[in-house]
Parts: C-alpha cells; sequence; structure tokens
C-alpha cells in the first residue's frame, strides 16, 4: 500500500499501491435502527473496483467531495482524474507531462482547482 484517501461524506476509500494497482471501495452504513450491540458503526462493503489507467505505483490519491472525483498520480508523473458514471468509476482526463513524481495534490475547497506538487519543485 503506497497511498490511502477517505471520502467521509460519500463512504469511499481509495488505495494505491505497486504496479499501477487502485481500488475504491464503497463502505455503505446500516441504518440507525439496525446497529447491534457492541458496534459503533457496523458497514457493508457494497463496491470493490479496480480502476486501470496507471502502470507505476500510485503514490497519491485525493478526493474532489463536491464533485464526486478522484484524482491519482503514480510513481512517472501521470495524473488521472476519475469520475463515477452510472455506479462505476471512469477516466475523466489524463495529464502525462512526464515531468515528475507527485509528491502531493489538494483540491481546493470549492472543487474547480487542484494544487500540485511535484518532486522537484
Amino acid at each position: 500500500l503506497k497511498s490511502l484517501s477517505w471520502n467521509g461524506e460519500q463512504g469511499w476509500i481509495a488505495c494505491g499501491g505497486e504496479n499501477g494497482m487502485l481500488k475504491v471501495l464503497k463502505l455503505d452504513s446500516g441504518k440507525p435502527a439496525e446497529k447491534q450491540k457492541g458496534l459503533a458503526a457496523p458497514s457493508n462493503l457494497s463496491m470493490n473496483q479496480t480502476l486501470e489507467g496507471h502502470n507505476g505505483a500510485v503514490m497519491c490519491v485525493t478526493w474532489n467531495e463536491g464533485y464526486r472525483k478522484l484524482t491519482t498520480s503514480d510513481q512517472y508523473g501521470l495524473i488521472i482524474v476519475w469520475m463515477l458514471h452510472k455506479g462505476m468509476w471512469f477516466e475523466e482526463m489524463i495529464n502525462n507531462r512526464n515531468i515528475s513524481t507527485v509528491r502531493d495534490m489538494k483540491w481546493a475547497r470549492d472543487g474547480q482547482r487542484i494544487c500540485i506538487a511535484y518532486e522537484d519543485g
């Protein structure tokens, strides 16, 4: 595991690893009436999708919660913006500048801009 990001608003988890491994999981919590004794928040895994597009280790994953998008980058600098369409995640945009490894990415609060920090400055 190289990267991990939790979207608490919608219950998504993105996990990135070696050789382009990228998984998106969806946790659905049970209704309040369904709470079991001793469990703070029981949940069910409602999606386990492998996203294909990266070849190198997925080093950075970040959510754009307002627009329900996921942005990922790998060790070669490839950046992919993923969108949810009809219950599945698809590539929306690819940025393959091959400049440097992305160290971090953060979306603005309004979800309209992203700041990308590269290893080489």
